[in-house]
């Protein structure tokens, strides 16, 4: 059947999804930038893991020559190597490459997975049922080979670590035994494979699965777009884009022939917030509260500090005071609107390849006063920024915090359904407001070169000074950026102008 450990899980979630990555590998939505970012991370914290487990071998991936591969293993247990690291193994069909297997005194062996997701203490055996399949079937391949699997381990990178002056490889990774879990899965194992294998030994004829839950999780499928659009002619806005309408509902009416908006039956079960949003996508119409939005617009003072922040993250830290994915703010963009509606700019973006926010922090304190409104679209995101800040450097603290508290968040009135256009489609993202109320605004981001929105910018600052080292390509790259992140202030001044004239 030649399955691997990733092609197992891919068809744990959908044998469908199996079938076409085996047969017609075509139809499937190709990584882009930003989850060839996710490998590569994945990549970087699977060799920091084996540090974990020193003094060990690496047997090199070759996809022209698996035997080769297992071969090399093989050699490395005869000659008493103690920690293989991508220790490759074939049974019944499924090839696996165990991250890191450490080889007991006793013969026995231990297999540890690593991942670049994080643990917490509060996660749950459920959250990591994801990866504890992927540790099954790597149990199951060396269980029916003969190996004394003693246990079987994910090495997960801890979210509650804080680097100091130094990284702390045992403290940033966290160590979980599910061999229970592991063991508890196979007796399943066979009943699946069997399954896969029927579905596959018919190469022309992919297998009838309908569309459902399964497509999201546990991880988006490559052949959504294929089995969606392609097959199935869901529309882009459609029952399953209903704001706060869960799977399990999205799925009822779809089950029942339901997918325009329109076709909702009036008395179908949903809550106010859900039944206002069909209602009003139904009518077609605007609807705006004067009143309320009045009340919103009459707690902003002038003048008022648009503010913009563009983050990245790092699963390794690699400055002092930082955590596992952290938001690490590099950049801001400050309109300020005066009460006669003229504007000043102001912005920051950091030097490449260096820790970032202290700069930051000290140009923000000295660019916005502690006692005016500062404007932000869904404001929990900068309060949240602004606190890591004040945290971290503490003679910015009083004035950072006193930015903090004089916040006020733009998308209040379009959460609260106070301003409805159904070119909103339901949502309260500026990705959708914004070009409802703004259209000319959209055309300016399709415009922009290089860097269009808030995932490019976060994808390109770390490549800066790093991978892309020509001076005048970094000056470039600088400018794309500094563009993109004033559009997105430049935008919120424009929706607050349109909520002004609403109310005249």
């Amino acid at each position: 059947m030649n399955l691997s450990k990733s092609l197992y899980t891919r068809g744990l979630q959908c044998t469908k999804s199996l079938w076409l990555k085996k047969y017609n590998i075509e139809v499937l939505e190709k990584p882009d930038e930003a989850q060839q970012s996710v490998f590569a991370t994945g990549d970087e914290v699977g060799e920091l893991a084996c540090q974990l487990f020193p003094n060990g071998v690496e047997v090199k991936f070759n996809r022209q020559d698996y035997d080769g591969m297992i071969n090399i293993t093989l050699n490395l247990i005869d000659d008493g190597v103690k920690n293989i690291y991508e220790a490759s193994f074939n049974y019944d069909g499924i090839f696996v490459a165990v991250d890191i297997l450490h080889i007991n005194d006793d013969k026995s062996v231990e297999i540890y997975e690593v991942k670049s997701s994080t643990y917490k203490s509060k996660t749950t055996t459920k959250d990591l049922m994801k990866y504890i399949h992927d540790a099954s079937i790597q149990y199951y391949v060396l269980n029916g080979l003969g190996y004394d699997v003693k246990k079987t381990s994910l090495v997960l990178l801890n979210s509650e670590y804080v680097r100091g002056e130094k990284l702390e490889i045992e403290k940033l990774f966290k160590i979980v035994d599910v061999s229970k879990d592991v063991l508890e899965l196979q007796s399943a194992i066979p009943d699946k494979l069997k399954e896969f294998e029927i579905a596959l030994s018919d190469k022309t004829n992919e297998p009838n699965i309908d569309i459902g839950t399964h497509c999201n999780k546990p991880y988006p499928c490559d052949a959504k777009n294929y089995c969606w659009q392609e097959q199935k002619n869901i529309p882009e806005y459609s029952v399953f884009n209903i704001f706060n309408l869960g799977s399990k509902k999205q799925i009822e009416l779809y089950e029942q022939g339901i997918v325009n908006i329109d076709e909702i039956p009036d008395d179908f079960e949903m809550t106010q917030i859900q039944a206002t949003t069909v209602q009003n996508y139904k009518s077609k119409t605007i609807n705006i509260n004067k009143e309320a939005i009045k009340e919103f617009l009459d707690t902003l003072t002038y003048p008022i500090y648009h503010l913009d922040f563009e983050t990245f993250q790092q699963a390794v830290p690699q400055y002092k005071g930082i955590n596992p994915y952290m938001q690490i703010p590099f950049q801001y963009s400050l309109h300020i609107q005066d009460e006669n509606d003229n504007l000043n700019h102001k912005e920051f973006l950091s030097k490449e390849a260096i820790d970032p926010r202290y700069e930051l922090a000290k140009r923000l304190v000295e660019d916005i006063p502690d006692d005016v409104t500062v404007l932000a679209y869904n404001m929990g995101f900068e309060k949240g920024i602004i606190r890591k800040l004040a945290q971290s450097f503490e003679e910015f603290s009083t004035h950072l915090m006193a930015i903090h508290d004089n916040i006020k968040d733009l998308m209040t009135p379009f959460a609260n359904q106070d301003y409805y256009d159904p070119a909103m489609k339901g949502s309260y993202s500026i990705k959708f407001v914004m070009p409802a109320l703004v259209p000319d605004m959209a055309k300016a981001y399709k415009e922009l070169e290089g860097v269009q929105n808030g995932g490019d910018a976060m994808n390109l600052y770390p490549q800066l000074g790093v991978t892309i080292t020509d001076k005048d390509e970094i000056k470039v790259k600088r400018k794309q950026l500094l563009k993109y992140c004033k559009l997105d202030t430049l935008s919120m001044v424009e929706v607050l102008r349109k909520l002004k004239r609403t109310v005249r």
